[in-house]
């Protein structure tokens, strides 16, 4: 059966019952816990959600954009139908405007118009996040030798969050940070999030590592480990809650299905060879039992 599952409607649950509510800059309270921490075994049972679906093509193209393709362009995600940063796109004029909640001098938060300036070199992207810290760091590139030659190393660590760059970020990382070691064969990762939507994000975020530590260990030769995951502000905005107790009724009613299997073309020997066409012809899903669709509102 699905661990993923139990590991997440305990998360849920805990929110729903133990959580405060907050103001935050979306002008749509949330229900938060401080921390939360759980621990999968990639190589056991490949965690993707049974008791709603996810889309694991629009969850893996995500991925690539940020690692393969170490980019902030948002259309790159468009042309392959994904939409996930639409919301935070800077326009063709160079400008990102929003409205956000924001504290006055009184430090109380009031409903305020955002409208950034960038410059027009910077239009049609997120700004300097994402792929972008990827690629002027060469992160991905480091990790891939690094495993490959020195496996023991024990400082095998990616920081998406770089002080200097975040004033010209539009959303900085919300999933900042992982680190990686390897252990007897086994690729082992413990990824850091600062912020969790967890009805829309974390589900997509843990897909997301859980394949990218997949692709890893196939092009370094190692076995898929253990994923630890550490959030900071788990969080459900309150227009969520319908959804939410939606999945959980269906854990609690009908309980979990069993994981599926992931499959990636075993002649790929390269990460900057898997496909990351609309098709994405290199990764599936084998076996994907899930009980339907649940939709949740984003909050910007």
């Amino acid at each position: 059966m699905s661990k993923w599952d139990k590991e997440y409607i305990s998360l849920l649950k805990e929110i729903k019952e133990n959580g405060v509510e907050v103001e935050n800059r979306t002008g749509v309270n949330s229900v938060k816990v401080p921390a939360w921490h759980f621990s999968l075994n990639v190589g056991e049972e490949f965690p993707v959600l049974t008791t709603k679906q996810l889309f694991i093509r629009q969850a893996v193209l995500e991925m690539l954009w940020i690692y393969q393709a170490q980019s902030n362009d948002v259309r790159w995600l468009k042309e392959r139908n994904v939409h996930i940063w639409d919301e935070w796109e800077i326009d063709e004029n160079g400008f990102w405007n929003a409205t956000q909640m924001l504290p006055d001098e009184n430090g109380r938060l009031i409903k305020s118009e955002i409208h950034r300036e960038f410059g027009i070199e910077w239009a049609h992207t997120i700004g300097t996040a994402y792929g972008y810290i990827v690629k002027k760091f060469g992160l991905i590139d480091e990790l891939i030798q690094k495993l490959k030659n020195n496996p023991e190393d024990r400082r095998m660590v990616m920081s998406l969050w770089q002080n200097d760059y975040l004033k010209t970020a539009v959303l900085p990382s919300c999933v900042w940070s992982s680190e990686w070691d390897v252990t007897n064969g086994c690729l082992n990762a413990w990824v850091h999030q600062r912020s969790c939507d967890v009805p829309l994000g974390l589900p997509f975020n843990v897909t997301q590592y859980a394949v990218l530590m997949c692709m890893l260990a196939q092009v370094t030769g190692l076995k898929a480990g253990t994923l630890n995951w550490s959030i900071k502000d788990a969080h459900i905005y309150v227009n969520q809650f319908d959804g939410v107790n939606e999945q959980i009724r269906r854990f609690d009613e009908q309980g979990d299905l069993p994981a599926p299997k992931l499959w990636l073309n075993p002649s790929v020997k390269s990460f900057y060879d898997f496909d990351n066409s609309a098709e994405l012809k290199d990764v599936k899903l084998i076996d994907y039992q899930h009980m339907g669709k649940i939709s949740f509102p984003i909050a910007q």
